[in-house]
């Protein structure tokens, strides 16, 4: 955002591109405000250059806000019950997770390749599995 000038105007096609929240859409506000540079959301009608352009900004952001906190809330209801039930696993194991088990096939005589079919991961999963620990950087 350092390049428009007084007057410009930033076009962007739909809100939740430029901002995902209330706050963060308001530092840009600031910013391009202080900029003297107005905001077009085109699939909205909005045009900052005007009073009620600004008004109805804020209204949509709070509704996106609203929209968002609401679906986090039904996300998290919905695997509260999945987990009640037993039906809700998570995501799959890391090969952090496994990596006991590819030293061991490693240790049996297990290439790489083999290891990471046999497992279902990547070969640059075994391949840092394997790798000693790298020391910080100092």
């Amino acid at each position: 955002m350092s390049s428009p000038v007084r007057g410009d105007t930033l076009v962007v096609t739909k809100l939740d591109r430029l901002a995902r929240s209330v706050t963060h859409l308001g530092k840009i506000i600031e910013a391009l405000e202080a900029k003297g540079v107005a905001l077009r959301i085109v699939n909205l009608d909005v045009d900052t250059s005007t009073p009620t352009g600004r008004l109805m900004l804020n209204v949509l952001a709070g509704v996106a806000q609203f929209e968002r906190e609401m679906m986090l809330e039904r996300q998290r209801e919905g695997i509260a019950k999945a987990k009640a039930e037993g039906a809700y696993k998570g995501r799959k194991p890391t090969a952090r997770a496994k990596s006991e088990e590819i030293k061991a096939l490693a240790e049996k005589g297990l290439s790489m390749g083999a290891i990471a079919a046999q497992l279902g991961i990547g070969k640059g999963s075994v391949h840092r599995a394997l790798s000693p620990a790298k020391a910080p950087a100092a």
